[in-house]
């Protein structure tokens, strides 16, 4: 399988001068402009991520996908993750297969748990089903996939659905990936559902998440699901310019504010900028640097996990919209071929 390399946004809601958040209507059109160069430049993927915060608005992912496939030719598209617990797998099968009609083959649906409860209270849910309703919707999800008839008795519907159809239909199913940080438990959760795993990941080291993919495959193999549709993809935050110095600097910069503020809305401390730069680094899992020290880093975290797609978080922290764009124009005319060249050898 060829290798993937892409890029995705939770929004990034500009400064405007005084340092306050511009309007986060910005943020939607930043993102809207920096797929359709991702898509010119060559990127593989563009993965919209779901948040609920003033600094990163993107709240409604498949809304965004639809966007794009009315403004790109041949870049796949997903959220990233839609978080399934507090949405209506119903609904989000809808709306991406209304994406899969403007851009046949070229949508799917990364499904998680998501990396907060901040949306229980927004929605009217109870955190104390949080895994019931994971779980259960992400079987509706794919039930409703599979075909347009659909029956299905999940614990979080107070009434069954009997021989129920679900319109519009994509020409070919939607590929769906299981979205985790990492648990044990989602490993074997995506093995048992014979599904694609996608990784997210902010910290540890290329040879700790080297584990996940061999414990992930070990199962697979276990469970005799076919060897070639035990794929694993990866996400995580990076960042890369002209020179690594610049990659770092602004990037610590950026990242810092961000986590520092996202931390605050949730009520926890940020981490120091100190551990964060020590991430930065060959053996941590933050990617960022020049374009020849990108493609050197993703080469060596392919040869221990075997993954088939990586991608990166960029637009962090009110970060410049130039910036964004110029790093996904390296990520595509510098970094890829690259890393294309590599693996073709």
């Amino acid at each position: 399988m060829t290798f993937e390399l892409g890029v995705y946004s939770f929004g990034n809601t500009p400064r405007i001068p005084g340092g306050r958040r511009g309007p986060t209507a910005q943020a939607i059109r930043d993102v809207l402009e920096a797929i359709k160069l991702a898509d010119e430049v060559g990127l593989d993927f563009f993965g919209v991520g779901e948040h609920h915060m003033r600094a990163m608005p993107l709240s409604s992912p498949t809304s965004v996908v639809n966007a794009a496939a009315a403004s790109t030719s041949r870049i796949k598209l997903s959220t990233a993750v839609s978080v399934l617990s507090t949405d209506d797998p119903i609904r989000v099968f809808q709306q991406l297969s209304t994406a899969a009609a403007i851009a046949p083959g070229r949508v799917e649906a990364i499904a998680g748990r998501g990396s907060s409860t901040i949306t229980f209270p927004l929605f009217d849910y109870d955190e104390r089903d949080y895994d019931m309703l994971y779980v259960s919707k992400l079987e509706l999800l794919m039930a409703v996939n599979a075909g347009e008839n659909v029956t299905f008795d999940g614990p979080h519907r107070k009434r069954p659905l009997q021989n129920a159809t679900v319109f519009p239909r994509p020409e070919q199913p939607l590929k769906i990936w299981l979205g985790t940080g990492g648990s044990p438990d989602s490993v074997y959760r995506a093995v048992e559902l014979g599904l694609p795993m996608f990784l997210g990941i902010l910290g540890g080291t290329p040879e700790h998440w080297a584990q996940y993919g061999r414990a992930y495959r070990a199962v697979w193999d276990q469970a005799g699901h076919p060897a070639d549709q035990a794929n694993i993809a990866v996400a995580v935050h990076g960042f890369v310019a002209d020179t690594g110095d610049d990659a770092r600097a602004t990037y610590l910069e950026y990242e810092h504010r961000m986590m520092a503020e996202g931390m605050a809305e949730l009520g926890r401390p940020a981490p120091p900028r100190t551990d964060r730069a020590a991430a930065f680094g060959p053996n941590g899992m933050v990617f960022v640097g020049s374009p020849n020290e990108i493609a050197d880093r993703i080469l060596n975290l392919h040869s221990l996990l075997g993954h088939t797609r990586q991608i990166l978080q960029m637009d962090i922290g009110g970060m410049p919209h130039r910036h964004f764009l110029h790093a996904i124009e390296l990520l595509g005319t510098k970094v890829l071929p690259q890393i294309r060249a590599e693996l073709d050898t």
